[in-house]
């Protein structure tokens, strides 16, 4: 069975309101109409119960057809609103649908009443599906930001756990094999091919072992839960130096600057990605980063002086790591920007509120 189409009718002519009612009883629509006459019942109306659609007359005693649409548009927005009146001039009925109203059906002419309802209902219920497809829409991506942060924190944790097993024990267990290998040395010293062979093993272990260290230090650099985001950065730009010979500079302001320790990986992970961009794709000779807190937010800038990034470069499909950097950021309401300029380097600007700012050290 239909629903019956709920309808509110401002309407002082009893008679004009027989004639709507007949002409909707005659196409065979079912419907619930309300009626009212004044402004005060209109809005005790239009607040109490919801309504399907809206018939207005456009002269009332003491009330007017476009103070009737404003009020619905406050009150129901979305909710179709046809005017249903008598003669008015073509201006005055323009600016009816300029001010919102669906449609306007003259009363000598309300053989249209019918279908204008029809196409008013229609085009309510797209309105409708789109908005709701929208929220559906958002409601994934909020999903999918969500699960990108709980990934990164996931990320990390495993990556600290991780750092911190190879250190306590493979690092543990190198060092053992390295005093047993001296052990042998010392018993044999006078068996030249056992010493020759332990200092082969000798120096297998010793680059194991600096190995070990750079994969558990670039996993999780302990400087940064000891010392802080300041001096990993510093010991990040010297080995970023040492690797590429690329020069690289970093500035704290203060020098003694203090962040919690998520804001802290937060900006160590986005500058390890930007000193990563700048070997694959800047051509750079020289970079200078520099964290420093203004007032009530805090501001990571990174500076090279190579070929100078562009928006379209930016937003390429496959542009993952400014994609994490934005994500990274996402849960602590920050910003990023890019400024390139060609063959004169590109900025990076990382600007973050202020509260995640602890105490000094």
């Amino acid at each position: 069975m239909i629903s019956p189409l709920k309808i509110l009718l401002l309407e002082d002519d009893p008679l004009d309101a027989k004639l709507i009612k007949a002409t909707l009883k005659e196409a065979g629509i079912p419907f619930d109409i309300i009626r009212v006459q004044t402004r005060d019942d209109f809005i005790a109306t239009i607040e109490r119960r919801e309504f399907d659609i809206v018939f207005a007359d456009y002269q009332l005693p003491g009330f007017d057809g476009l103070s009737a649409l404003a009020i619905a548009k406050a009150k129901c927005p979305g909710v179709p609103f046809i005017f249903v009146s008598g003669k008015i001039g073509e201006e005055l009925a323009i600016d009816t649908l300029t001010s919102g109203a669906t449609d306007y059906v003259m009363k000598s002419s309300l053989s249209r009443l019918v279908p204008s309802v029809q196409r008013a209902l229609r085009e309510a219920t797209e309105r409708s599906e789109r908005a709701k497809a929208v929220r559906e829409l958002e409601k994934s991506h909020n999903q999918l930001r969500n699960l990108a942060v709980h990934l990164q924190c996931v990320r990390e944790e495993e990556r600290a756990n991780i750092a911190r097993e190879m250190h306590d024990e493979l690092g543990q267990m190198l060092t053992a094999l390295k005093m047993d290998i001296a052990w042998l040395q010392q018993k044999y010293s006078d068996h030249t091919e056992i010493l020759v062979k332990s200092n082969s093993m000798l120096t297998i272990v010793n680059e194991t072992i600096r190995s070990v260290k750079r994969i558990y230090t670039e996993l999780r650099p302990s400087l940064l839960d000891h010392l802080g985001l300041g001096a990993a950065m510093e010991w990040q730009a010297e080995e970023f130096q040492r690797r590429s010979k690329i020069e690289c500079t970093v500035s704290l302001e203060p020098g003694d600057i203090t962040v919690d320790i998520d804001l802290a990986i937060v900006f160590f992970r986005i500058f390890q990605e930007a000193l990563t961009n700048v070997v694959k794709h800047a051509n750079a000779t020289k970079v200078e980063a520099s964290l420093k807190r203004e007032y009530n937010r805090i501001v990571l800038e990174i500076h090279d002086n190579g070929v100078g990034i562009s928006g379209d470069d930016i937003l390429k499909i496959n542009s993952f790591g400014f994609l994490e950097m934005r994500e990274r950021l996402y849960p602590l309401g920050g910003t990023i920007s890019f400024e390139g300029k060609k063959n004169m380097g590109t900025t990076l600007t990382v600007i973050i509120p202020g509260q995640h700012v602890t105490s000094e050290k």
